[in-house]
């Protein structure tokens, strides 16, 4: 699940989408790289994500499942190109 898209069903954040950076348990630790940052990720339960049958590219996904460094900039670029794909599809 790491490196996948998820939206958030339940919480003030509701709708907002995240990139998961990572899971412990029931948890998984979210990031959209503005708001929520690589260093102070949000941690929210399982039940409360809708998952999105996509990741983010190979290199990003990599360096994520191998607990690399990663920039804010590089997850809001990943979600910049998922919401522009996802208007494309749309259309």
């Amino acid at each position: 699940m790491v490196g996948q898209f998820v939206f958030s069903k339940a919480g003030h954040d509701k709708g907002t989408l995240y990139v998961v950076t990572g899971l412990e348990g029931d948890f998984a630790y979210l990031c959209d790289g503005r708001l929520k940052t690589v260093e102070s990720p949000k941690k929210k339960r399982l039940k409360h994500l809708q998952p999105v049958n996509r990741t983010v590219g190979e290199e990003l996904l990599k360096r994520l499942r191998e607990k690399s460094r990663v920039y804010d900039e590089e997850i809001k670029y990943a979600i910049k190109c998922f919401r522009i794909q996802s208007t494309n599809m749309d259309q």
